[in-house]
């Protein structure tokens, strides 16, 4: 992950097909986040500001976000000043991680009155902060920053507005020789790696990048790896690199100007790439020092949705679910323990015809035990060797009593053997349920986590929790994700149990072909129609496979059958159905397959 100055300023670039635009609608779907709807001769669609701390960014977005019943405070604020107004202009402050946008809006007394929204995409310290450019005041930001967090600035309502701290490095926009070049290096601390010289000494220049400048420079064998450089210049490789810097100085500088007047004429190369252990980087220009796979896109905004939409929407639904995984998890650790405890009794029930056995010898030997003995030595006579069994007595009862007590036990232990069993069948499908509904929270979107909610509640596991404002409308019918396979065929998935009730039970038709995972919980998927190849029935075993507990699996087992041969017993749990005639497909997932597919949400 890379989102430096240079990327920003390729954003910066590419968003300005929005000025002159006006801003139809503000949301803010979360505490971090909002989203302007655009409309203008250029630009149409949603612009996605992000603040978030671990994610921050500011793209084009196609994915769709689920908002609050109520607007949150600042999102009022922003729609007050801002909704209806027009983009004037967009601005990045030198090199630094900072847009700026400019929008004028006709006020209460509907004069023209013009606001600035400045967002800073800066890690832990993102914000999105409305001012006023005529006064330099701050409305408000979506993140408030008071005394006792920061001493350089506050970010508060009526606060001057103060911008992050300058670094004071170098621009790289203004370095037009060797000479300015080398200049600037000499002010990076001596002795160090190329790439650590060139981050110390120009704005906006990420470490990732300058890497692939020194990369770029010099031989992929003396590129420095700044994994295998210590901090304290004392390995061997980091001084030998620094000389070989020096000694190369020429080819460090043709390196850095020839990617930067790249950077200067905006032809940017926006690319998601992976390094040897699969982790994945993005960048505007081609990360040649990563020996992985790489994807290109045509747009920055595009790289960077595809970079962070999965991330960030992943790192949402776990927020908004934690309490639901915690109960989740809790409740099936509650049925594990119960499960193991009845085994115990089931085992002890089963040793039911020992306290038969024994109360017979008690009432055949009867004659030769009284009253007060604590125990009895009595010949086994069920034994093939007639050998003596020791019985505990109860000193308080009768001989006839304490036989009475033996066959109660029995009694007891064979009518609980059923109950037991009953019980075990129970909580096992419990188990089961609780393991399916973890496998949806971990696939399931934002707009999915209410459906598996609601079913909670409708079951009885959860409370129904008191919501302000108008009552949420239960939809009809869920929507569904519908790909279309390579064949044009459409292929269903429902991603919770009311999704895959109402695919497989009201909207798949009984000549529909049916797939879910052999044994593992997963999604149900429906193939629509009957006229499709192999390579449809491959892609919806391999969605089943990746919509289950599986998906990181290779060779996932998958079966499928017709939507006729499927039904739900009676009574059973949300989403379980059983099936018949059924074959078994053997799939490994294919990510990259598998997002080459269209998608879409249908209802």
């Amino acid at each position: 992950m890379a989102l430096d100055g240079i990327v920003t300023r390729a954003l910066a670039h590419e968003l300005r097909i929005i000025v002159g635009a006006r801003i139809a609608k503000i949301h803010q779907p979360d505490e971090h986040t909002l989203v302007f709807q655009i409309r203008g001769a250029q630009a149409q669609g949603r612009l996605l500001l992000s603040a978030n701390p671990t994610y921050p960014r500011v793209h084009w977005t196609t994915q769709t976000q689920t908002n609050p019943l109520e607007a949150p405070m600042f999102c009022m604020l922003m729609r007050k000043h801002c909704e209806g107004g027009v983009i004037e202009a967009i601005r990045q402050p030198g090199n630094e991680r900072i847009l700026s946008f400019d929008i004028r809006q006709r006020d209460e007394l509907g004069d023209y009155a013009l606001k600035t929204v400045i967002v800073e995409l800066m890690g832990r310290h993102s914000n999105i902060i409305l001012t006023d450019p005529s006064t330099g005041a701050v409305h408000d930001g979506i993140h408030h920053v008071t005394p006792a967090i920061s001493s350089y600035r506050v970010v508060l309502p009526g606060s001057t507005y103060t911008p992050p701290p300058e670094q004071a490095k170098t621009d790289p926009f203004r370095v037009g020789s060797s000479a300015a070049f080398a200049e600037a290096m000499d002010a990076a601390p001596e002795g160090a790696a190329p790439e650590k010289r060139l981050v110390a000494a120009f704005s906006g220049v990420s470490p990732l990048l300058a890497k692939e400048i020194a990369y770029r420079a010099f031989s992929a064998e003396s590129a420095v790896d700044a994994e295998d450089v210590e901090d304290d210049g004392s390995d061997r490789r980091a001084a030998a690199s620094a000389a070989h810097m020096v000694d190369n100085d020429s080819s460090l500088w043709q390196a850095f100007r020839d990617m930067i007047e790249r950077f200067r004429a905006h032809r940017y190369e926006p690319v998601i790439a992976e390094d040897g252990n699969g982790k994945t980087f993005f960048s505007v220009t081609p990360l040649t020092h990563l020996q992985g796979p790489a994807t290109t896109f045509d747009a920055v905004s595009a790289c960077m949705e595809a970079y962070y939409g999965d991330k960030a929407e992943r790192d949402a639904v776990k927020q908004r679910a934690g309490d639901l995984y915690r109960f989740l998890q809790n409740e099936k650790a509650k049925n594990e323990k119960k499960l193991q405890k009845l085994q115990e009794t089931l085992e002890e029930a089963t040793d039911a015809d020992k306290h038969r056995i024994l109360g017979e010898l008690i009432t055949a030997y009867m004659h030769g035990i009284s009253k007060g003995d604590t125990s009895a030595e009595l010949v086994d006579y069920y034994d093939e060797n007639q050998r003596t069994v020791t019985i505990p007595l109860d000193p308080l009862l009768t001989p006839p009593e304490n036989a009475q007590r033996y066959f109660r036990r029995y009694t007891k232990a064979k009518n609980s053997l059923a109950a037991v069993a009953e019980q075990i069948a129970v909580t096992r499908e419990e188990i089961r349920y609780f393991d399916t509904l973890l496998q949806q929270l971990d696939s399931a979107a934002l707009q999915d986590i209410e459906e598996i909610r609601d079913e909670l509640v409708e079951q009885g596991y959860l409370r129904a929790r008191g919501r302000r404002g108008p009552k949420r409308k239960k939809p009809a019918k869920p929507a569904l994700l519908c790909y279309t396979s390579s064949e044009g065929v459409p292929v269903f998935v429902g991603k919770n149990n009311a999704q895959n009730e109402y695919l497989t039970n009201r909207l798949a038709a009984p000549g529909d072909t049916w797939l879910h995972t052999k044994d593992i919980p997963g999604s149900h998927v429906v193939i629509r129609g009957a006229d499709f190849g192999n390579a449809t029935l491959e892609e919806a075993a391999m969605l089943a496979a990746h919509y289950s507990q599986a998906r990181s699996s290779s060779l996932v087992p998958v079966d499928y059958t017709l939507i006729r041969h499927v039904r739900k017993p009676n009574g059973a749990k949300p989403g379980f159905v059983i099936y018949e005639q059924q074959k078994t497909l053997f799939v490994t997932p294919d990510e990259q397959r598998l997002k080459a597919l269209p998608s879409q949400i249908k209802t």
